[in-house]
């Protein structure tokens, strides 16, 4: 597995700050707070419902710290982990009215972004002894892009582009504007540092033909067959990443990482991933 690169603490406690608020409204937790005394202590597990990939445990303990600052978590499991039903994520011990409070909040992000990462890790296991790498797109939730993208990350995928301004990906709407294939490639390099590359999606062989003759850093081979992503891979021959894109399901993606491409992008990662079932039970 790809080494897990962390997400910022700022980036973190931002988000856990803007889910409270969106849960507690205008006068806090009014039930939790009429039925559990002030004072009150428990002990809670956060458990998995299901079979799959954990990440997001660092929003769970962050939303329990948030409103119980003194309150004892532990990381029974950790961020990539797989896990089995019953298996203990994250152990809780602090104020009652805390911990009820900041539930939701928590089973929230860690179920869907454990859902992300386990829909990630089914599809890197099917292309599993093939160099083909699994990718995300931009086709994420907004406002949550980094947290997804992440995810990816824990169920042992990578990343494509951040932004817009993270490279350049020309794809079929910016070549029939521009005039073709040659047209949007050449004038994308008229305005780039050479720190930038340039990636062009192609529908045809007949495109890859024009945007090799170009010069790319990246070809995105776009809702092609096993048989012509290989004879595309062949024309390519080394000279740009080979990226296929389309079609991709946990099913279909061993024989399209068998085509010989560099990478598989998958929107669905992140825009249909289904949630992980995870709990809160009170020890």
């Amino acid at each position: 597995m790809r080494k897990l690169v962390k997400l910022l603490p700022m980036s973190v406690l931002q988000a856990v700050k803007e889910a409270l608020f969106e849960d507690l409204g205008r006068a806090g937790d009014i039930t939790t707070d009429s039925v559990i005394p002030k004072s009150a202590m428990m002990k809670a597990n956060i458990v998995a419902r299901q079979d799959g990939c954990v990440a997001g445990l660092d929003f769970a303990v962050t939303a329990f710290k948030q409103l119980d600052p003194k309150a004892k978590i532990t990381k029974i499991s950790r961020d990539g982990n797989n896990v089995k039903p019953g298996d203990v994520l994250l152990s809780i011990k602090g104020k009652a009215r805390a911990v009820l409070t900041a539930e939701r909040v928590a089973l929230n992000y860690v179920g869907h972004l454990s859902g992300i990462a386990t829909a990630t890790k089914e599809i890197v296991d099917a292309v599993a002894g093939t160099k083909a790498q699994i990718t995300c797109t931009r086709k994420t939730t907004p406002g949550l892009r980094a947290i997804e993208k992440y995810a990816v990350r824990a169920g042992g995928g990578a990343n494509h582009r951040f932004g817009l301004d993270d490279g350049i990906l020309i794809k079929d709407n910016h070549i029939a504007v521009a005039g073709g294939v040659k047209e949007a490639i050449r004038a994308a390099k008229n305005g780039l540092g050479h720190m930038v590359k340039v990636e062009v999606e192609v529908d045809t062989l007949s495109q890859l033909k024009e945007a090799l003759s170009e010069g790319v850093d990246v070809v995105l081979l776009d809702n092609m067959t096993p048989a012509t992503l290989k004879k595309a891979v062949a024309m390519i021959n080394g000279q740009a990443i080979a990226e296929a894109s389309g079609r991709v399901t946990v099913k279909t993606a061993k024989a399209i990482a068998e085509s010989g491409v560099d990478v598989i992008s998958v929107g669905w990662l992140t825009h249909s991933a289904p949630t992980l079932d995870v709990g809160l039970d009170i020890a």
